[in-house]
Parts: C-alpha cells; sequence; structure tokens
C-alpha cells in the first residue's frame, strides 16, 4: 500500500445544469431548487451530489467505505469550482486488508467551506 497518514489527496470540479437535472432524474431529489435557476441563472446541487467529490477521492486510492459523516456547511451552485481534499488520519494494518480513517473538506471559489465530514472503511491488500 501506497498510502501514509497525513497523506492528501484533493479533486476539484463544477457541476452543470445537465449534472444537476442527471443526479435530480437519478436520485429522485427534482425540487424546485435544483430544477428552476435562481436570479443568476444558476441550479443549487443536490446535497449527495456534492458528497460525490469525496467519493471520488476515495476511488482514487481502492478504498471501500462503511461509514461517512457529512456535513452540509453552504450550498452549492451551478458553474462554482469546488475543491475537495481527504486527509489520510490513521492506518491500521489487519491480515488482509488496512482499515483507513480519513476527514474531508471541501469548499466553494471564495475558500468557504460546503461540505466536512468524516470516513471509515479499508482498502483490500493485494
Amino acid at each position: 500500500m501506497h498510502l501514509s497518514e497525513g497523506d492528501t489527496h484533493t479533486y476539484e470540479r463544477s457541476f452543470t445544469h445537465e449534472d444537476v437535472r442527471q443526479f435530480g432524474e437519478l436520485s429522485g431529489d427534482d425540487q424546485p431548487r435544483h430544477t428552476e435557476p435562481d436570479e443568476e441563472g444558476r441550479l443549487m446541487a443536490q446535497g449527495l451530489l456534492t458528497g460525490t467529490l469525496p467519493t471520488k477521492l476515495g476511488s482514487d486510492i481502492h478504498f471501500f467505505a462503511h461509514t461517512m459523516t457529512f456535513r452540509f456547511r453552504r450550498p452549492v451552485y451551478t458553474d462554482e469550482t469546488i475543491t475537495c481534499e481527504m486527509t489520510i488520519d490513521t492506518i491500521s494494518e489487519a491480515d488482509d486488508r488496512y482499515n483507513v480513517d480519513a476527514t474531508f473538506v471541501c469548499t466553494n471559489d471564495e475558500d468557504v467551506t460546503v461540505l466536512s465530514g468524516e470516513v471509515s472503511g479499508l482498502i483490500w491488500k493485494d
């Protein structure tokens, strides 16, 4: 395994109107705030769509989550750039896996936290 405690992983993306529309269809979360643009022409992204950012980081390191805690701090709107940083807090070795705990923080263009949380899970040994 190539992970160490204290390692950070970062992912950045902006959600489009189409992303919000497709996630609404998939999840059933198609409230007006996700389907009708505001006065600036933006849609509010679903909270769990924003939650795909730390999920993507977990995928990058072949992480299988068993517990995820999300704290939704601020709304995320289409065309905002969101940066998510995950930090590996603890790693403990078992016979067939590494047990991993991590924290994550997602911020918008103004460096305001929009989502934060913790995740626990495992990475299988090769």
